[in-house]
């Protein structure tokens, strides 16, 4: 067994480094000079669920005081196309550019911008495919599976120096921004621990058996679709429920917690944890899936240099029991801090009666709200044209005008990817996982974690 593993870790790398040395820059990589006035012309990256339940009613609220417009999209799946063009030539009330691949689609004369919802291993690839195709992008997030892809597309974001917007739509809701503003200022005080959880009750979630049961081999690009992953069989599952199988998705790191960790590093100004350990299992859905329905992982975090400071950090997710009300709760010695309420409040400070039996000073947060007049913050993934979302969609739209860096740079993204990759490894090695800041690469047991 150990040495089939090192065989296909040997080739998937061979296989990563011949894929990301393919992706050089060409002529059609000099995008147009876009004019105050000019219209953005977009394309789509992948005819996805998140495309079409969030990305598009968010991108339809903008696009017109924006002076966006969508042209084209790319699918390599020829149902998926078909019923995007169609779709969106409806929304649009023009043609739309039906791609069978991102080849043709770069190829397009007109095209200034697109928008990555691809499974969740494409997207740091499909970024780096557009910017060196000179795009501005919006990338769906978790932005990397594995560190050889969240390295390579660090590098060629900054190389090209295009507007990269990650999915981590928090950044943009006036709620975060308020805590974030909050905890900097140093007014919370030191952040001691904070709790993360993301629970369902969804045997649906992740499960696509109406595609799965269309969907013809011989009506995509298998080969296309599995990039610089390890070569499988043809499996309808893989590629649609993909979410359920490693190594094209974490499952529950990617999809959830990456969105809750990047609070953390937002927050404080930390890149990625110290270290992680954590344990995962299938207690529930005995459905063929590689990705665990429970997980629970614990982080410390804190300065690389000051290990006696710092704080801990746990996400838990369920798939089998829970209402999808993620939770996020930050504490200090002087109360907590909770994004569900969007309330700080003195809850389980230091009250007087203790602080006096040490002869302390009692330490009590004022209550104060985060919330915003007005503004109804949804804080789930997955709800169609949510008010984070929309925002988001908006502060990137304005970036790619002013070319000012959007609220989820690149640098969020790779942050969040490190993170998510560390539990990945955690849970599938059983190990404790580090992080090595000179290799920039995520170490269990020893070795570096790939597959």
């Amino acid at each position: 067994m150990a040495s089939r593993r090192k065989f296909i870790g040997q080739a998937v790398k061979a296989t990563a480094a011949t894929y990301l040395g393919s992706l050089a820059f060409s002529p059609k990589s000099y995008a147009r000079i876009l004019g105050a006035n000019d219209r953005v012309g977009v394309g789509v990256v992948g005819y996805s669920d998140r495309f079409r339940s969030s990305l598009l009613p968010s991108f339809l609220n903008h696009y017109k005081d924006q002076n966006f417009d969508i042209i084209a999209v790319s699918d390599i799946w020829r149902l998926r196309r078909e019923d995007a063009q169609a779709a969106l030539r409806q929304k649009f009330d023009h043609d739309i550019t039906a791609c069978v691949n991102n080849d043709a689609l770069y190829d397009l004369k007109n095209l200034d911008a697109v928008i990555i919802s691809t499974a969740d291993f494409q997207h740091a690839l499909h970024c780096i495919e557009a910017v060196k195709a000179g795009k501005d992008v919006y990338v769906e997030k978790p932005f990397a599976e594995t560190m050889a892809d969240n390295r390579a597309a660090l590098k060629a974001v900054k190389e090209t120096k295009k507007i990269v917007q990650v999915g981590s739509q928090r950044r943009s809701g006036a709620n975060y921004k308020a805590a974030a503003e909050y905890v900097k200022a140093g007014k919370f005080g030191a952040i001691t621990m904070v709790e993360l959880t993301w629970n369902v009750n969804q045997p649906g979630r992740w499960r696509r058996p109406g595609d799965v049961a269309k969907i013809l081999e011989k009506d995509t690009d298998w080969k296309r679709w599995l990039m610089n992953r390890p070569h499988e069989a043809w499996d309808p599952r893989k590629y649609l429920e993909f979410r359920l199988f490693w190594p094209y998705s974490s499952g529950m790191p990617g999809q959830w917690m990456c969105h809750q960790i990047d609070t953390v590093h937002w927050f404080t100004g930390l890149r990625h944890p110290r270290s992680v350990v954590a344990n995962g299992g299938i207690y529930m859905w005995k459905d063929g899936r590689r990705n665990w329905d429970t997980m629970t992982a614990v982080f410390d975090y804190g300065p690389e240099n000051d290990p006696a400071n710092g704080f801990q950090v746990t996400f838990a997710s369920r798939m089998h029991n829970g209402d999808e009300n993620p939770a996020e709760i930050y504490y200090s010695n002087g109360g907590e801090m909770n994004l569900n309420t969007n309330k700080v409040t003195p809850k389980g400070g230091l009250t007087k009666r203790f602080a006096d039996a040490m002869q302390m000073q009692p330490n009590l947060l004022p209550e104060m709200s985060l919330e915003v007049a007005d503004e109804k913050v949804v804080t789930s993934a997955n709800t169609g044209g949510d008010s984070l979302t929309s925002a988001h969609m908006r502060n990137w739209m304005e970036c790619v005008r002013s070319r000012q860096q959007p609220n989820a740079p690149i640098e969020a993204g790779y942050a969040h990817a490190i993170a998510s990759i560390m539990t990945n490894a955690a849970v599938r090695t059983g190990q404790k996982v580090y992080f090595d800041e000179q290799k920039q690469d995520v170490i269990a047991g020893g070795k570096v974690f790939m597959y």
